[in-house]
């Protein structure tokens, strides 16, 4: 199967799901970034590949706003060399509105990690040889006040359909680019991988590189690279 045709199953799937409270409002990226997302796959998602990093789920002004994950704008548009036109979602917070490339916000996280690459890799093409950056969860949820939910926060009922669809996702991913690692980006990352995947790759983690973490804002880049070395994968 390819990533592509995994990505329409799920979002078919996707699209079934009901959220109650504390959720306003969901955001599906793979559906109204399509033509963006689908860029992004078609570019850096063919062949085989050694590592494959797995975040939590869209950021607003990152994915959210472009389909790619950790998509922060500037990254998407300058060194990844994306182009593509963002469809408004049915249904947007007023606090959270889609603005597809022409958003001014930058996504911290997302600016660090393609930062990072950029640094290391020089090329997009150079990282895509040996890299891929997946999300386990494709969907962004809101709350009523404006406030992004990561999934973890959400209640049981709604997760358990919502993993199962995830966990699936993951797994084709998995099939099509036949890693040999799974790196989280993050503690929740990290947990989904080794549950869904259990022996068939190795299980790894990166520091996620949320402002909202203190030792990531003293020099993410860093603490990146010291969890790649302990694990033995080559950067660069």
């Amino acid at each position: 199967m390819s990533l592509l045709h995994a990505t329409n199953a799920a979002v078919a799937e996707l699209q079934k799901l009901r959220f109650g409270p504390p959720v306003a409002c969901v955001y599906n990226p793979l559906e109204y970034a399509r033509e963006l997302h689908g860029a992004w796959l078609e570019r850096y998602g063919r062949g085989r590949k050694d590592v494959l990093l797995v975040g939590m789920n869209p950021g607003p002004f990152g994915m959210v706003q472009t389909g790619v994950p950790f998509g922060e704008v500037e990254a998407v548009r300058s060194w990844l060399g994306l182009r593509g036109t963002v469809q408004a979602p049915a249904n947007q917070h007023p606090k959270r509105p889609v603005q597809g490339l022409a958003c001014t916000r930058s996504e911290v996280s997302g600016r660090r990690l393609w930062q990072w690459a950029a640094q290391r890799f020089v090329t997009p093409l150079r990282f895509s040889r040996r890299f891929f950056v997946h999300n386990y969860c494709p969907l962004a949820f809101v709350a009523d006040s404006g406030a992004n939910l990561t999934p973890d926060k959400l209640p049981r009922t709604d997760t358990e359909p919502l993993f199962r669809i995830c966990d699936r996702f993951l797994q084709q991913v998995v099939a099509t680019l036949q890693p040999t690692w799974g790196v989280g980006v993050g503690a929740f990352a990290e947990a989904r991988a080794a549950a869904v995947l259990g022996k068939s790759v190795r299980i790894g983690r990166i520091p996620h590189p949320s402002p909202a973490s203190p030792a990531a804002n003293l020099g993410w880049e860093k603490l990146a690279d010291e969890a790649f070395a302990g694990m033995g994968i080559a950067v660069g």
